[in-house]
C-alpha cells in the first residue's frame, strides 16, 4: 500500500506558500503522493501547478474537486493546464459532494447524482483524452473542441462509496478516493463493488485510496475526542455517515488512525489487507512531536514499501 499526504487541513491557514512547503516536504520524504481538496478560496488545482516545480516525481492530486460548481468544459482547461505544468504527474479527484452543500450553498439541484456524474465524465473524459466532447445530456452538454497543452489525460478518480457511484468509478475511471471510510467498508462494500465493474469493463484494477485523520500520539483518547469534535459533521453527512455504520463507528474520532507507533501500523496494515492500495495521511497532532512521530512512521512504512 502506496504511502502518501492529504495536505487539506493546511487549507485553514489560507496561505498558498504554506500549502508549497508542505508539499515540498512531502515529496522530500519520499511520499507517493500529495492530495489537496477543493474547498474555500483557494484553488486546487493552481495550487498543484504551482507545486509542480519542487516535487520531483511526486503525484500531485485534488481530493476532491465538486463537480456542481464547474463545468466539464472549465475543468478540462484547467486540470489539462495543471497536468502539463506538472509533467503529467496530475490525479484529477472528482465527486459531486453532498445535497446540503450543493442545494444550500450553490442553489443546485442534487436530485439525481448518478444521471449528473454520468454525464459530466460523458463531457469531460473525451475532453482530458482527445481535445474534443460532443455530448448533449440532461445535466450537461458540451460540443467543443480545441488544441490541448498536453497530450497526456491526467490520472480520472471519482469519490465513490456507494454501490451505483462505485460502478461508475469501476467502469470509466481509474479508481476512487475515500473519506471516512475503514476496514470493514473497504473489504465488505468498496472493494467488491469497484474491482467488480471494473473487471467487467475489461478496465485494470482500480486505485482504492483511503483518507483519514492520523496521530500518532501518547493521548489517544484526547485526539480522537478533538477529532470527534472538530469533524463533527462528516459524522452527520448521509454518504459518510453509511460508512462509519459499516465500520461500527460513532463518529469522526473512532474512523481516525490513531495511537502508539506499533497501534498505528497495525491499523494500517489492516487497511491494506481490506484491498486500499493507497493511504492518503491527514495528519493530526496535538503539537509538533505528535506529528513529527507522525511522519517518521510514515516515512518508515513507504520506505518498506
Amino acid at each position: 500500500m502506496r504511502i502518501s499526504i492529504n495536505g487539506s487541513s493546511e487549507l485553514i491557514h489560507s496561505d498558498v506558500p504554506r500549502l508549497l512547503a508542505h508539499a515540498e516536504q512531502a515529496a522530500a520524504d519520499g511520499m507517493a503522493g500529495w492530495w489537496l481538496a477543493q474547498t474555500g478560496l483557494i484553488d486546487a488545482l493552481t495550487v498543484l501547478a504551482l507545486a509542480g516545480a519542487d516535487t520531483g516525481d511526486m503525484e500531485l492530486g485534488t481530493a476532491v474537486n465538486a463537480t456542481f460548481p464547474i463545468h466539464p468544459t472549465a475543468l478540462a482547461a484547467k486540470a489539462l493546464t495543471t497536468q502539463a505544468a506538472t509533467g503529467g504527474r496530475l490525479a484529477l479527484g472528482l465527486g459531486v459532494n453532498h445535497a446540503p452543500v450543493v442545494e444550500e450553498t450553490w442553489g443546485m439541484s442534487f436530485d439525481k447524482p448518478i444521471r449528473h456524474v454520468r454525464d459530466y465524465l460523458s463531457c469531460l473524459q473525451p475532453l482530458l483524452e482527445e481535445g474534443r466532447a460532443n455530448h448533449a445530456g440532461e445535466d450537461f452538454t458540451a460540443r467543443f473542441e480545441g488544441p490541448r497543452p498536453t497530450e497526456t489525460a491526467p490520472t480520472l478518480l471519482l469519490a465513490a462509496m456507494g454501490p451505483q457511484m462505485l460502478k461508475i468509478a469501476g467502469n470509466r475511471a481509474d479508481g476512487t478516493l475515500l473519506w471516512m471510510t475503514g476496514p470493514n467498508a473497504i473489504r465488505t462494500q468498496i472493494a467488491p463493488h469497484i474491482n467488480d465493474a471494473a473487471e467487467a469493463a475489461g478496465r485494470p484494477a482500480p486505485r482504492i485510496i483511503c483518507s483519514l485523520p492520523i496521530a500518532v500520539t501518547d493521548d489517544e483518547s484526547g485526539m480522537r475526542a478533538f477529532i470527534d469534535q472538530m469533524l463533527e459533521r462528516y459524522g452527520t453527512l448521509p454518504s459518510y455517515r453509511a460508512m462509519l455504520d459499516i465500520d461500527g463507528h460513532d463518529g469522526p474520532g473512532d474512523a481516525m488512525i490513531c495511537g502508539s507507533e506499533d497501534a498505528v501500523r497495525e491499523q494500517l496494515g489492516a487497511i491494506a489487507d481490506a484491498g486500499a492500495t493507497e493511504f492518503s495521511a491527514a495528519e493530526i497532532g496535538a503539537g509538533r512531536e505528535d506529528f513529527a512521530r507522525t511522519r517518521a512512521l510514515l516515512r518508515e512504512i513507504n520506505t518498506a514499501n
